[in-house]
């Protein structure tokens, strides 16, 4: 079941909101490409978190 317009996983619940947003189009797209629905979130959630922590030390070159 895909996520839009605010709805998202409920592990997604207290993760900061840049993060929810990045992990959901993600598992979102894994779903479109076939992926079982608790790898999607699991990947989701791994893939947007190694994003922002890459994205963040870039900032600091």
């Amino acid at each position: 079941m895909p996520w839009y317009n605010g709805d998202y996983p409920p592990s997604y619940k207290n993760q900061p909101e840049e993060i929810r947003n990045k992990a959901t189009e993600i598992a979102n797209k894994l779903l479109l490409h076939g992926s079982d629905e608790g790898i999607a979130i699991a990947t989701g959630l791994k893939k947007a978190r190694e994003y922002f922590r890459q994205k963040k030390q870039s900032d600091r070159s």
